[in-house]
């Protein structure tokens, strides 16, 4: 890997500025009156853009329906459920189809969180797949010699930043328990796309011409660049015939295929040989990775339980805080546009943050006080601290139940995409709704038989400890680095399903769901309208408020109505990806896709 210069670090970083391209949503009425920087603060960027502007419309079935982040993937998903397959068979289908045609947001190089729903019996499974760190990580693997962290992207390109991949042995676990097709019929869509070829769409394109790493980098150069180092064009048909094979091992062989087999050696030595920046993982690592079936975090919020997946993630932990908080206000009386509602949910936001920050990490290896952050009494007690006229402005972590004894630093580490969110409904009433991820924009930058390893390693905190406090999220051997995706699954007051819905966003993945989910929940939307809205983000810091064309008065009136209550108020554009499906009154599916994506939802 040639020298990273800090120009082309810049260049990266811009990569994931400004990107984002609002939607064409039909804008509600403006925004009525009512009655210190971000603790990672150089995440003040809009994440993956997008390329183009579209208007969705919202889709119903009545047997099943899935969405994905790519046509490719759903169209590959609806066969698998028209063939008889399971809601977690057409979830393996379009995640393996993303590895090829969302290279720089998922794939078999990364891992996954998944919830699944068993429409049977009512259970709900909670699936964990993240990355793990080598036994040989230690935690200062990411300070330079001098003590200080290393400047992002110079931790991120190369080996150094690459953990165990999990999204395929947790697929594989998942499809022994609830899938209905051989595995080999379920890798075959993917297989058959990477050796036709298919066009490379304005996104990816996009993504390619800003990147200025991967085109330094082989193989991926090859793959994704002419010879004089252009991005392949709109419409170029592109075939991966390397992941075609790579995959006809895993379709053949089973997950041992990249845990124990040839793809497993070949990660490794990628890895380690890595130029530059070579990294700690070793064939023992690989063969010792397990994903892990766990119970989800479920919470109350008014009438309906929400859940999504418990630590090392901190989705749905945050997320259910955030709700939990909420239920002291009455939401459901305020128009969604007031600045009353803006407030609220910022304020709220703010006071999980700052819990996130200290307390959530790898609760396999760190005390996690995940019953006390989600006490109803502790969450009346932090919600008391909210005024209505007035921002908290910075705040610090609240004390629950059950801490840690000793005092903790809080995490201050940046999280950025790229990641995709998936969701599924089977003509059986099973549910998946999963977010995969490969950290960073095509993650590590080092591709393996066509397909890019992740850089989740660099989820951790580089700093283990602040002033002799230690850090939650530190790296330690073998652990999972904490995490922002929210899968969740709502059922109603019966048990019954209610919605499913996810996004990538890097730490602002929590604001986006909670956002949508009290757009249905409380205001009453139907799923395409609660994702279209513009988004509302607070992580302790600033308010971040979307920039969206035709949105413009509600951002004006929103931001002078924000200051005046004592918030700092940045409008900027972000780009979430969110997918959601939700049960309609009358017993339909009810299926939407972000805009500012390219994501399809379908349905019989």
């Amino acid at each position: 890997m040639k020298q990273i210069t800090s120009r082309a670090l810049a260049c990266l970083i811009a990569l994931l500025v400004g990107c984002a391209t609002p939607p064409t949503a039909e804008p509600d009425p403006p925004a009525t009156s009512g009655a210190s920087t971000t603790p990672d603060d150089k995440e003040a960027i809009a994440p993956e853009g997008a390329t183009g502007t579209r208007r969705v419309e919202p889709v119903t079935a009545t047997r099943h329906i899935v969405g994905a982040a790519n046509p490719h993937a759903s169209r590959a998903g609806l066969e698998v459920l028209r063939d008889g397959g399971a809601a977690i068979d057409a979830a393996i289908a379009m995640a393996m189809v993303l590895t090829l045609v969302e290279p720089q947001s998922s794939g078999i190089g990364g891992g996954a969180f998944m919830l699944h729903l068993d429409g049977a019996t009512g259970q709900l499974d909670a699936w964990d797949g993240r990355e793990i760190a080598p036994a040989a990580a230690t935690g200062d693997m990411f300070l330079a010699r001098d003590g200080t962290p290393l400047p992002f992207f110079e931790a991120v390109v190369g080996g150094l930043s690459v953990g165990v991949p999990g999204m395929v042995r947790m697929l594989a676990r998942a499809h022994e328990a609830h899938g209905r097709l051989p595995w080999p019929r379920l890798l075959a869509p993917a297989i058959e796309l990477a050796e036709q070829g298919f066009e490379v769409s304005p996104r990816l394109h996009a993504l390619l011409a800003r990147d200025p790493i991967l085109k330094t980098m082989e193989p991926a150069r090859s793959l994704y660049y002419t010879p004089k180092g252009e991005p392949l064009p709109v419409g170029h048909l592109l075939q991966n015939p390397d992941l075609a094979g790579a995959l006809r091992e895993l379709a053949t062989q089973g997950p041992d295929a990249l845990y124990t087999g040839q793809l497993a050696r070949d990660i490794v030595a990628a890895v380690q040989n890595a130029p530059g920046n070579p990294g700690r993982l070793t064939l023992k690592d690989m063969a010792a990775y397990e994903a892990m079936r766990r119970e989800p975090v479920c919470g109350d919020y008014r009438a309906w339980q929400v859940c999504g997946m418990p630590p090392p993630t901190s989705g749905g932990v945050t997320l259910l805080q955030i709700l939990g908080q909420l239920e002291a206000f009455d939401l459901p009386s305020m128009n969604p546009n007031s600045i009353d509602a803006a407030h609220l949910f910022a304020e709220s936001s703010r006071l999980a943050y700052a819990d996130r920050a200290l307390y959530l990490a790898d609760a396999d290896f760190v005390p996690v006080p995940v019953a006390g952050l989600l006490d109803p009494t502790y969450l009346k007690r932090r919600a008391s601290l909210i005024r209505l006229a007035q921002s908290l402005g910075e705040v610090p972590a609240g004390s629950p139940p059950g801490r840690p004894k000793g005092a903790l630093a809080p995490d201050r580490s940046l999280e950025l995409p790229s990641t995709s969110h998936l969701v599924v409904v089977d003509d059986q009433g099973d549910v998946v709704s999963m977010t995969a991820s490969i950290e960073t924009a095509f993650g590590s930058h080092v591709m393996v038989r066509g397909f890019l390893l992740n850089n989740q390693l660099t989820d951790f905190s580089f700093v283990p400890e602040e002033g002799g406090r230690p850090v939650a999220n530190r790296v330690q051997p073998h652990k999972r680095p904490r995490s922002s995706m929210a899968p969740i699954i709502v059922r109603d007051p019966k048990g019954r399903f209610k919605a499913a819905v996810g996004s990538p966003g890097g730490s602002r993945i929590i604001t986006y769901v909670a956002q949508t989910l009290l757009n249905v929940l409380d205001w009453n939307m139907n799923m395409q309208r609660a994702i279209d809205r513009p988004h509302i983000v607070n992580r302790n810091g600033a308010t971040e408020l979307e920039r969206i064309d035709g949105w413009e008065a509600w951002a004006e009136a929103m931001s002078s109505g924000l200051k005046a209550r004592g918030h700092e108020v940045k409008v900027q554009d972000l780009n979430s990806g969110l997918h959601g499906v939700m049960t309609t009154d009358d017993g339909q599916l009810l299926g939407g896709a972000d805009p500012r994506r390219e994501g399809l939802i379908l349905g019989d």
